[in-house]
C-alpha cells in the first residue's frame, strides 16, 4: 500500500468527523470549520491553499491527509444546457453525474454505487450489474467537481447547484452510511448549504433502511414505483417481491411523520407503453395512493439498447396524467433532458464499466436489511 493510500482523504467528512480528525491530532475542534469551508465552498485541493492556518499545520496535514475528488474522465453538454460527467473511482470503474438546468434551479443528479444490485428492468444501470458502493468523499466528489467546475464561485442565488437527488446509478439506501454522511455535507453551512428540502434521496424501497432513515435525518424524499400493483411491479422492480407496495407506503407515511414540516414524497412513475400506462393502472394508482401525502412525477421511459421496452405515446401519458389530476394528484410530465448524450432518467450507464457476474446482484438484494 503505498503512503498516498494510508492518507485519510478530508473530503468526505462531516463536520462532526471532521472535528473528531483534528482532536485526533491535537488540535482546536474548530479547525474543521476552516478545512470545510476552504474544501468545499472554495474548491481547495492543497494545504497550501489555506493560508489562515499555519504552515506547521499545513505541513501536519501534509503527512497524514489529502483532499481527492473523483478524476473526470468526460465531461460533455447536450443542447438542451444538460451536462453530464463520468468519473472514475478509486478501482477504475466509473459513475455519472448530471446537471440539469432549469431556468434558476440547477439540480444535480448524484450516483451512490458503482453499477445497481437492484436489476429493475426498465433501467440501464442494473444491466450492467454491481461493482460497489461508493465512499463518502466519491458521493460528495461527485457534487464537489460540479461546483468546481463553475469556479471561481461565490455563495448566493446565482449558485449553479441549487438541488441535489440521490438519484444517479445506485441505490441510495443500500449505501447507508457514505450517503447520509454525503447528504449532512450537502446540507451542511459551512459546506454546499442547500436546504433540507432541496436535498432528496431516492429509493427502490429498502423498507427497513427507510424506517431508519428517518431516525437520522429529515431529507426530502422520492419513491421508485412504477406499478400500481404488486404483480406488476415485482416484474419491473424485483425488490417488491422482498417489500410489497403496501410495506413500501407504510414506511414512507412512516418518514414523512417525522419530518416537522408538512412536505410531500415524490412518487415516480416510469411510463412504459403497453407495460403500465393504461387508463386502469392509473386509476389503480390513485387508489392506492389515497391518504399518502405526495405528489406524482411521470416519467416516459427512455430506450436503452439492451431493452424491448417502448417509450409510451405522448398521447398515453398526458391520458394518464389527467386521470391523476382528475383524482386530486400533483401529477406532472418529466420533460427528457440530455438523451443525445445519454444522460436521460434510466440512461446512466454509458461509458461505464461493469464486469460483474448477475449473481452477484443476487446476493447484494438478499443482504440489503441494513
Amino acid at each position: 500500500m503505498t503512503a498516498a493510500a494510508e492518507k485519510t482523504n478530508l473530503l468526505g467528512m462531516p463536520k462532526a468527523k471532521m472535528e473528531a480528525f483534528f482532536e485526533t491530532l491535537g488540535e482546536k475542534r474548530f479547525r474543521a470549520t476552516q478545512v470545510l469551508q476552504w474544501i468545499h465552498q472554495r474548491g481547495a485541493d492543497d494545504f497550501d491553499q489555506m493560508t489562515n492556518m499555519s504552515k506547521v499545520l499545513r505541513e501536519k496535514l501534509k503527512e497524514v491527509a489529502e483532499i481527492r475528488g473523483p478524476e473526470v474522465v468526460y465531461d460533455e453538454t447536450s443542447k438542451d444546457g444538460t451536462r453530464k460527467w463520468v468519473m472514475r473511482m478509486d478501482n477504475g470503474n466509473s459513475v455519472e453525474t448530471v446537471l440539469i438546468p432549469d431556468g434558476e434551479r440547477g439540480t444535480l443528479c448524484v450516483s451512490s454505487q458503482i453499477g445497481c444490485s437492484l436489476d429493475c428492468t426498465f433501467c440501464s444501470t442494473g444491466k450492467r450489474g454491481f461493482n460497489r458502493n461508493l465512499t463518502a468523499a466519491e458521493i460528495i466528489g461527485q457534487v464537489w467537481v460540479a461546483r468546481k467546475a463553475f469556479m471561481p464561485f461565490e455563495p448566493g442565488p446565482d449558485r449553479p447547484i441549487t438541488n441535489v437527488v440521490m438519484m444517479g446509478m445506485g441505490e441510495p439506501l443500500l449505501n447507508f452510511e457514505n450517503v447520509v454522511d454525503a447528504m449532512n455535507l450537502m446540507m451542511e453551512d459551512l459546506a454546499y448549504g442547500i436546504s433540507k428540502r432541496r436535498v432528496t434521496v431516492s429509493t427502490s424501497g429498502v423498507v427497513p433502511a427507510l424506517d431508519r432513515l428517518g431516525e437520522v435525518t429529515d431529507v426530502s424524499l422520492a419513491i421508485s414505483l412504477h406499478a400500481p400493483n404488486d404483480e406488476l411491479r415485482n416484474q419491473l422492480v424485483p425488490l417488491n417481491k422482498k417489500y410489497p407496495i403496501a410495506e413500501l407506503l407504510a414506511a414512507t407515511q412512516r418518514y414523512l411523520a417525522r419530518l416537522p414540516d408538512k412536505r410531500k414524497a415524490t412518487i415516480e412513475y416510469t411510463v412504459i407503453e403497453g407495460m403500465n400506462d393504461q387508463p386502469e393502472h392509473a386509476r389503480e394508482l390513485a387508489k392506492i395512493l389515497r391518504g399518502l401525502p405526495c405528489k406524482i412525477n411521470l416519467i416516459p421511459f427512455n430506450p436503452f439498447p439492451e431493452s424491448d421496452f417502448r417509450r409510451p405515446k405522448m398521447s398515453a401519458t398526458r391520458r394518464f396524467q389527467n386521470i391523476l389530476n382528475e383524482a386530486g394528484y400533483i401529477a406532472t410530465v418529466r420533460t427528457t433532458r440530455g438523451d443525445d448524450i445519454d444522460a436521460a432518467c434510466g440512461q446512466l450507464v454509458g461509458r461505464v464499466e461493469d464486469r460483474t457476474k448477475r449473481s452477484q446482484r443476487y446476493i447484494a438484494v438478499q443482504q440489503v436489511n441494513p
